[in-house]
């Protein structure tokens, strides 16, 4: 009897090893691409990662910090990530394999399209800059060389009516980096397009000593449609958005995807989807601009990419058309 119980418990314990070990095998990992901590990619991919891996069986999404939209779209071409946050513009690049992807096209498909970028243009009153043309000599970041920042940035300052090789003096910079060198009086200016607040920007407006201003330039995103497609919007970022900026900044401003490569599944593109949306609540507790993952906005005019098969599947039972 004693050795038939001890069998027993032998083959127990093998029994739940071995569906362990189906489980964990079973199991996906998901990276998703964001961009540096100081910006709004991050701490929303973060909220993303957790709310995929709490409500997908056998799922364990992270975010992984990078440069940005770039480097994000070349993860995903790579097959290192899975998920990864893009800028229209910079995502349409890639697609057609142009600008910082000559050396071939990545074959994207748009999950979901979340939230407007904002350019910001900023400065700080003490370098005496007011509007885009005086940015001209002066010391400016233009983005990092792994984000979606600089391509914008370019095409603003080329709309604008400037050469940005001829008339400044450029720097490479993140947004966290830009803050520390405006701080150390380094730079003069620079430009980063995201949500608002932007962490980073929301630490220099509120830098005592410092009195930051956002230079408007709405008027570029006609121009700049004119040249790359219609991508761009005029929009403003509200007066109150950050400390100390209490009117209006006119700026352009591109929309924001969640997109993955060619090897995804229509059921974990549904699936995914499906959970964003309807979980969007447990990620606006994050960050407030996921109000806008709505499925409104889930539009061809505002992704210039396709949308994956499984993503339609979903915006279709819910009478979108994507």
């Amino acid at each position: 009897m004693k050795r038939t119980t001890k069998i027993a418990a032998v083959l127990a314990v093998a029994l739940s090893a071995g569906l362990a070990l189906t489980a964990h095998a079973q199991q996906k990992t998901m990276a998703i691409g964001t961009g540096g901590t100081g910006g709004v990619y991050y701490p929303l991919g973060g909220a993303i990662a957790n709310v995929l891996s709490k409500n997908l069986p056998n799922v364990q999404a992270t975010a992984e910090v990078t440069g940005g939209s770039v480097d994000n779209l070349k993860l995903i071409g790579t097959g290192k990530n899975e998920l990864g946050f893009t800028m229209a513009d910079a995502a349409l690049d890639a697609y057609k394999g142009e600008d910082k992807f000559k050396s071939g096209k990545i074959p994207l498909q748009a999950l979901l399209v979340v939230y407007p970028n904002r350019m910001h243009v900023v400065t700080v009153e003490s370098t005496g800059i007011k509007t885009m043309a005086d940015l001209k000599g002066k010391r400016v970041s233009t983005g990092s060389p792994g984000g979606a920042t600089e391509v914008m940035a370019f095409r603003v300052i080329e709309a604008a009516g400037l050469d940005k090789d001829k008339d400044l003096k450029r720097e490479r910079l993140g947004v966290a980096e830009s803050v520390n060198a405006v701080k150390d009086r380094k730079i003069d200016a620079f430009f980063w397009v995201g949500g608002i607040p932007t962490a980073a920007v929301t630490d220099l407006a509120a830098t005592p000593g410092m009195k930051m201003k956002l230079i408007d330039h709405g008027e570029t995103a006609d121009k700049m449609n004119d040249k790359y497609g219609k991508l761009y919007t005029a929009s403003k970022i509200p007066a109150g958005s950050y400390p100390g900026v209490d009117k209006d900044n006119a700026i352009a401003e591109v929309w924001n995807l969640i997109v993955t490569g060619n090897k995804m599944s229509d059921d974990d593109a549904y699936a995914i989807v499906k959970t964003l949306v309807e979980k969007k609540a447990d990620i606006v507790a994050v960050h407030k601009e996921a109000l806008s993952f709505s499925l409104d906005n889930q539009v061809q005019t505002r992704s210039p990419i396709p949308f994956h098969p499984g993503a339609l599947k979903y915006f279709k039972e819910k009478g979108i058309g994507g």
